[in-house]
């Protein structure tokens, strides 16, 4: 599996700074779902080429839209909150670090990634409803029925540096459209691998690993990441990186498509994107490289187009409902 590679070089710095063209004729390839995105630590939506921005100040991330579309969960400064879609009503859910939100299918709940009972990452849930709630484990299954470990409310320090050291701790969640199932990185895998990542049934707190690396005689490195479902279940996508035993085996940061019913695995996208979010079954919104910044591109999944839409980065794809 071999990542396929995009030339972006010609591209001015017009390009860069003037987000309109590019918009427009994204929005001229039917994009109808309002898209919410980061840009210089502020939230921005857009569906053509005007954006609104819904945030100032800085620190905010991992915008993730309710299933109606009249919401917003998003990480502020490590923390778990939510707000309309217009950005009015911030409020927090939790005071503890969170990592990567995903609301449950009817939106009563909103899973997120934090420090669990063995000292790795955990999954929670709370309720989105308004007040304060104590959220509850869903992963792993054997802390279901421990006392919440203490954890820090400030997040952890920001890893700096390189792409992929940003990358290999990400700890963004996706719950299941049928609301069965979650994806996220680590779980019992990591018992065996070195990196891994899963996808657990929440009645029965069963996992199944579904990409791992290192350790359990895999000779490689690597990571997957940021986990994005398709609306009809049938597909999860993932960011993922490998350093393999030769030079022939790297695979730079790059976008996984794993049909879940098959079980197979294929490259989508280009060197350098991520952070997926599906339109519909044959486009994606992606964080991509557009003249060395960072971009939300729209791309074809089968005939690879590449649409550059806005500056920014970790798309979240309003649900139609909410239209």
């Amino acid at each position: 599996m071999k990542a396929i590679a995009v030339v972006t070089a010609g591209l001015g710095l017009s390009m860069i700074m003037q987000s309109a063209a590019p918009a427009r004729a994204a929005g001229e390839r039917g994009v109808s779902s309002l898209i919410a995105y980061v840009r210089g630590g502020d939230l921005y939506v857009s569906k053509g080429a005007a954006e609104t921005r819904l945030t100032k100040g800085g620190g905010f991330a991992r915008p993730r839209w309710s299933p109606d579309g009249k919401q917003l969960a998003y990480l502020k400064a490590g923390q778990l909150w939510v707000m309309r879609a217009d950005g009015t009503g911030q409020r927090r859910l939790t005071d503890r670090s969170a990592a990567g939100p995903s609301w449950s299918p009817d939106g009563k709940w909103i899973a997120f990634a934090s420090l669990s009972c063995t000292g790795g990452p955990g999954v929670y849930r709370i309720s989105s409803a308004a007040g304060k709630a104590q959220p509850g484990v869903l992963f792993p299954r054997d802390c279901r029925e421990q006392p919440l470990p203490e954890a820090p409310s400030a997040p952890a320090p920001r890893v700096s540096g390189q792409l992929t050291e940003r990358l290999r701790t990400d700890d963004a969640v996706a719950w299941s459209p049928d609301g069965g199932r979650v994806a996220f990185r680590g779980g019992d895998c990591e018992s065996i691998f070195d990196a891994c990542l899963s996808v657990g049934t929440v009645g029965s707190g069963a996992e199944q690993t579904v990409a791992a690396y290192g350790g359990g005689g895999r000779q490689n490195q690597g990571f997957a990441v940021v986990p994005s479902w398709r609306a009809d279940g049938k597909k999860l996508a993932w960011t993922a990186y490998q350093k393999g035993e030769t030079a022939a085996d790297n695979e730079p940061v790059h976008l996984v498509e794993y049909d879940v019913a098959g079980r197979t695995k294929r490259t989508v996208g280009g060197v350098l994107d991520r952070e997926m979010a599906y339109l519909d079954a044959r486009r994606a919104v992606v964080t991509g490289q557009v003249n060395g910044g960072s971009w939300v591109v729209i791309v074809g999944l089968d005939d690879k187009t590449r649409v550059p839409f806005h500056a920014g980065s970790q798309p979240s794809v309003q649900p139609t409902t909410g239209k």
